[in-house]
């Protein structure tokens, strides 16, 4: 039995113009008849109000990484309305979900993020994020069953935190993915991104307390052991590979002047071009931390903050068939390679084909991560951004469900091991 395509009625189909005009995707495959392009755009329509509810109050509900519980309910009661029916079998993590459209082998997956920043809110625009991939997933909903699509959604909280991408791959929700998809909310339309490699960890040096004056040949002093694995990071950064950026912070040091602290906590943030190079600088860190320990006699605890965040990789088909379909919005797409910041939709990204595109809408000048960015969130112009993003994400599954050499390929690449 073939799934009913939400979004889109039957004379909302019969309204399609049949007539071919320069980039659209006309059926190839699977698909028996109208204009795909104009049916997604018919079912971002139909969809509109709804998907521009879910991003105006994701926005003024912000929650932390791991707790969008509030967001998580608000898209699986979109889903659910629209048809989508859940998994079985649920993501163990909180605030994720599982569930998915139609019977297509061809399996796309939209990846939701919706966690925000503490105090300052959705100061990296996932409110926009989340909208945008919910959409297209209603989207490419009505057009599933012409072009053998399963359209696949799922809830990955903590991007800003421990990756809930990453323990989504690790309890296998990315098995029987082809695809993945998403988009960023930023300041101007790029795709062809890559992002740094990532891994942060929490530092303990122990010692002894004893009285500074007194008796500090009693102590040992566990400060100490810290600010020699400091100086000995910074010295070490020169014969770091190239790109590399370590970042560190003293979190506690002692608690009086005249007692020898027994205590100090640090946190490193490790970033490199690749996952390649952040193994190299993390095995460099380590031995720093090490010899600060080894050197104050202080015994030292080194616990990963989160998962380890890949280098992104962004499909270049995929790629260009979202810059071609937003390009039918009227927005112009521009590509730059360079890496920027880091994500755990790179983790996905090595293992199936993939693209994370940066989403523009005007925010006043403002950087990711401050307020100012967060006050654009929910403007007329974020709402288009939103509105396109998910013509565009749509379409380029549509297009590559619709060439069989792409449909072939990222068959092929479904059911990896993380």
């Amino acid at each position: 039995m073939k799934a009913t395509a939400p979004g889109v009625s039957d004379s909302m189909a019969a309204s399609a113009s049949a007539e071919a005009r320069p980039n659209r995707v006309t059926p190839q495959g699977p698909c028996t008849g109208g204009n795909l392009d104009d049916r997604v755009g018919a079912a971002v329509e139909r969809w509109e109000g709804d998907i521009l509810r879910l991003s105006h109050a994701i926005h003024a509900d912000p929650e932390l990484s791991g707790e969008e519980f509030r967001a998580a309910k608000r898209v699986t009661a979109l889903l659910k309305g629209a048809g989508f029916r859940f998994d079985d079998g649920q993501p163990v993590l909180p605030a994720s979900f599982s569930a998915r459209f139609g019977t297509g082998e061809l399996v796309v997956a939209f990846c939701v993020e919706y966690d925000a920043l503490p105090v300052i809110g959705h100061a990296c625009g996932h409110n926009v994020n989340a909208a945008s991939a919910v959409g297209a997933a209603l989207a490419l909903a009505a057009v599933a069953d012409d072009v053998g699509v399963t359209v696949k959604v799922l809830g990955t909280p903590a991007e800003e935190s421990t990756g809930g991408k990453v323990e989504l791959i690790k309890e296998g929700y990315f098995g029987d993915v082809s695809l993945a998809v998403m988009a960023h909310a930023a300041a101007e339309d790029v795709i062809g991104g890559s992002s740094l490699a990532m891994s942060m960890w929490d530092v303990l040096f122990e010692g002894q307390a004893a009285h500074a004056a007194a008796a500090p040949e009693e102590g040992v002093n566990a400060l100490d052991g810290l600010v020699v694995a400091q100086t000995a990071i910074a010295l070490a950064r020169q014969q770091l590979p190239a790109g590399s950026v370590v970042s560190l912070i003293v979190k506690e040091g002692g608690s009086a002047v005249n007692v020898i602290p027994d205590r100090a906590q640090a946190s490193v943030e490790m970033r490199a071009p690749s996952i390649t190079n952040l193994r190299v600088i993390q095995e460099r860190v380590r031995r720093c931390l090490e010899a600060g320990a080894h050197a104050s006699r202080s015994a030292l605890t080194i616990t990963p903050s989160g998962n380890d965040y890949a280098e992104l990789r962004q499909d270049p088909f995929l790629s260009e068939a979202y810059r071609r379909a937003m390009a039918l919005r009227g927005r112009v797409v521009v590509f730059d390679d360079k890496p920027v910041a880091s994500t755990d939709m790179g983790n996905v990204s090595q293992l199936v084909p993939s693209i994370h595109p940066a989403l523009g809408y005007d925010v006043g000048g403002a950087a990711h991560h401050t307020a100012m960015f967060a006050a654009y969130g929910a403007s007329a112009s974020a709402d288009r951004a939103v509105l396109d993003g998910a013509f565009g994400l749509a379409m380029a599954a549509v297009a590559a469900a619709m060439d069989p050499h792409q449909r072939s390929r990222l068959l092929s690449s479904a059911g990896p091991e993380y």
